[in-house]
């Protein structure tokens, strides 16, 4: 969108409406302290031609993936998009479809919705899913949420601390102002969170487990489902790698209450951080707990097949103190794109592609080891995991990047500080044996 400045004509027309000489007068009801004193420092004007020069330019300093080879996991992920993805999700069909107030008009985008929403409720093992949300953190804040209303004897919520640390972030951000508290529950020298540090809470509304967790080391989920019904309070689990319930038992196997989690890797590109896909699902029990919407299959008068919105508890459509969330949008093309991309590869391609998943991440931890790195934790992991680097790996690291266009893992430091010496690595179907090869060879 061009950028279309007001004549000076246009200004004074419009403080001859609004009955101002100037445009300091119109803005004399803003305090001077607030004021600027020295004025705006913005560069002299471009034209056109030399403002596109210069956006591409700064374009050119950033660092596309497909150009380099990433270790890096920690919340977002490499993955091969099928072909007919992307050109299915550009059609004006997709591309421009949203809901309208009358939702059932829209008979095409809520099939598309009600597709998605079968989809995860099989992924995860769950009875329904909402349409989606903004991310994981948001899905996650918002379980938080539902926890905290249902058991209003408690304002606590035990969060584990090998829960992505953005997310946790987001939960305090979601929960400080209504009054409430998260707790966090340390994790242990395995890698996992502290069952017993749990089981010892009082005084709290639920837990939240990340599994595989941010080590990416898969968590015990049934043992924590026990304790929790122990205290009577909802057991939420989360996730940021959804193709590892391609092997991994589902956390409906495990008995939660409701599943919070990151749909980037089901087709969706990593562009830079976002945006991702929030995913929300519950059992029968939260179905009118759960924010979002929840999209049902009916026949109409003639005995055909329609699709309605069953079930919708955000305030854009009940009255506002009646709503369990004020999210008024959900990431609904991600969402359509997520379904394409489940449905293009199946449950054979899952499973196909999470065990290539996991082999190679296992592939690259041993070789790896053998080239005198050390384990952070022995403990089952799915595509990710922590290792103890030599020292000098740090400036080896930087120079890869600009040597040999190779990003060799993330460091924990600023995480975890007492992990100063430990990073996190990943790989996935992208990466090749030769790309583990050269990584382990020059990080020798």
């Amino acid at each position: 969108m061009r950028y279309l400045p007001h004549t000076k004509e246009d200004i004074e027309s419009m403080l001859k409406v609004t009955g101002h000489t100037s445009l300091d007068e119109l803005f004399n009801c803003i305090p001077d302290d607030l004021k600027t004193k020295e004025g705006i420092d913005i560069p002299e004007s471009l034209s056109e031609w030399e403002l596109n020069s210069h956006m591409e330019a700064l374009a050119s300093l950033n660092i596309a993936c497909k150009d380099y080879k990433c270790f890096i996991g920690a919340g977002s992920y490499d993955h091969y998009i099928p072909a007919i993805i992307p050109y299915l999700i550009s059609r004006s069909e997709f591309m421009t479809a949203y809901t309208p107030y009358q939702p059932e008009i829209s008979q095409g985008t809520l099939q598309g919705i009600y597709e998605f929403q079968t989809m995860v409720t099989q992924l995860l093992g769950m009875d329904i899913a909402t349409a989606s949300h903004y991310d994981c953190g948001t899905a996650l804040a918002e379980a938080a949420l539902i926890a905290l209303r249902k058991n209003r004897k408690a304002n606590k919520i035990a969060v584990s601390s090998l829960t992505h640390p953005s997310h946790r972030q987001i939960i305090q951000t979601y929960i400080r102002p209504a009054g409430y508290e998260m707790v966090e529950v340390p994790y242990t020298k395995d890698g996992l969170t502290d069952l017993k540090a749990f089981e010892a809470m009082d005084d709290i509304a639920g837990i939240a487990v990340q599994s595989p967790n941010f080590f990416g080391n898969i968590e015990d989920l049934k043992a924590f489902k026990t304790i929790a019904d122990s205290k009577k309070i909802l057991f939420i689990t989360s996730f940021t790698e959804a193709l590892a319930y391609g092997l991994l038992k589902n956390p409906g196997y495990f008995g939660a209450d409701i599943v919070a989690g990151e749909g980037q890797s089901l087709g969706i590109a990593k562009s830079f951080g976002g945006p991702g896909l929030g995913l929300l699902a519950g059992t029968k029990k939260q179905m009118r707990n759960l924010p979002g919407r929840l999209i049902g299959k009916t026949t109409d008068a003639n005995g055909d097949e329609g699709f309605v919105l069953t079930l919708a508890t955000r305030e854009q459509h009940i009255r506002r103190e009646k709503a369990s969330s004020n999210i008024c949008s959900n990431n609904g093309l991600n969402a359509m794109t997520a379904a394409m991309y489940l449905a293009t590869i199946g449950k054979i391609g899952i499973r196909e592609i999470s065990q290539q998943n996991h082999d190679k991440a296992a592939y690259l931890k041993n070789c790896l080891e053998k080239a005198g790195f050390k384990p952070g934790f022995n403990t089952p992991f799915f595509n990710e995991f922590v290792m103890k680097v030599p020292k000098g790996f740090a400036k080896k690291r930087a120079a890869l990047i600009h040597k040999s266009c190779i990003f060799a893992g993330m460091s924990l430091e600023s995480f975890y500080p007492e992990l100063k010496t430990h990073y996190l690595f990943c790989a996935t179907e992208t990466i090749s044996k030769d790309d583990i090869d050269q990584l382990v060879k020059e990080v020798q």
